[in-house]
């Protein structure tokens, strides 16, 4: 049994690799690399680097089986297999974004549905709960009763942190590549500007390509002290910024998980954070930087950027020592390797 793996958004480039900075497609280059020889459905017959891509028509329905990205449709794939030859297609589900995202209730009904019928793997424990109680609203018991769901926080692995570089001016990042409302980007710039009043700050963006030309992304640009970019070319390039990053302001409203986070976190970045259940569970119990109100967030921005040494102590102090084992050890990139690989295999037959 073949592991082939869907995600519709996923381009590949002309070297032969899965582009892009998204959540969505560095899962993808994760999954791909722990199962050499792969395939990536896709439009059309071509080679990648160290795996294939192919439409599913043109897969071997008795010999393959599909792990999905795209929840909405594993009927859709589920009817095609079977449609193509297979009596029992396999199908699991990879829910890496929250099911809530969705405002329709055709679109709800559809996710909770692909849920039920099909094992699902979460990137959260927080991700499963939505999905176990979208399933238990929007299917019958029958199906909800059996559903078969896992998850295990995404991680990242702490080897890829390099040695802090302090920057003669603080660095605050938008720890975010897209501006759109659940992000809050005008919370991010208000708090922002307020504490740039009274201290200097350097402001870094990196945003997707299809928000970096937003008139939004124009409004940061005009201000000097906020630099408006694409995002890094390469991971080394990504981990070298946040080695010299000072502090981060996350504003967004809901998070499914939030490694972009925890990668800064682990990089020594002190975070501040909403006081909402997604950013709960991302750090210790007794992590001191929750705020409630714009002004609350305001004097934990300022005091991370004037005394971040003062900080980074309150931060290992909070996780009994030290803020970046404590990250290591509970959002682990060998626990997600580990769980995944298991699940394929009771789920689908497939080894990594």
């Amino acid at each position: 049994m073949r592991l082939a793996i869907k995600r519709d958004k996923a381009v590949v480039d002309a070297d032969g690799r899965v582009a892009g900075h998204s959540a969505g497609d560095t899962l993808l280059r994760r999954i791909l690399r722990l199962y050499p020889g792969a395939t990536l459905i896709g439009a059309q017959v071509r080679k990648g680097d160290g795996f294939d891509v192919a439409p599913l028509e043109f897969l071997d329905p008795h010999e393959t089986a599909v792990l999905n990205m795209d929840v909405i449709d594993s009927s859709r794939v589920w009817q095609k297999m079977y449609a193509l030859g297979a009596e029992h297609p396999k199908v699991m589900n990879f829910v890496w974004r929250s099911p809530n995202r969705f405002a329709a209730e055709e679109a709800l009904a559809s996710v909770a549905l692909s849920v039920a019928l099909f094992p699902t793997f979460a990137n959260s424990e927080r991700t499963a709960s939505e999905i176990r109680e979208l399933a238990e609203r929007w299917t019958v018991s029958q199906l909800y009763n059996k559903m078969r769901l896992s998850y295990v926080n995404l991680g990242f692995r702490l080897a890829h942190v390099q040695e802090r570089h302090e920057p003669d001016v603080p660095i605050v990042l938008y720890p975010a590549i897209y501006l759109s409302a659940v992000k809050r980007p005008e919370l991010f710039l208000d708090v922002c500007e307020w504490v740039h009043k009274r201290t200097p700050i350097t402001v870094e963006m990196r945003l997707h390509e299809n928000h970096l030309v937003s008139e939004a992304a124009m409004k940061f640009s005009h201000k000097d002290w906020v630099w408006v970019g694409p995002l890094t070319a390469t991971r080394d390039s990504y981990w070298n910024a946040l080695s010299r990053t000072t502090a981060f302001l996350a504003t967004c409203c809901e998070e499914s998980y939030g490694i972009e986070y925890v990668e800064a976190l682990g990089a020594g970045v002190v975070g501040i954070f909403p006081d909402l259940p997604w950013a709960r569970a991302l750090v210790p119990p007794e992590y001191p930087f929750f705020y409630s109100t714009q002004e609350e967030a305001q004097k934990m921005l300022w005091r991370a950027v004037v005394d971040t040494a003062a900080c980074r102590d309150e931060l290992d102090a909070c996780a009994g020592g030290s803020l970046q084992r404590w990250i290591g050890e509970h959002h682990s990139d060998d626990a997600f390797d580990e769980r995944l690989t298991e699940k394929v295999q009771q789920w689908l037959g497939v080894t990594a």
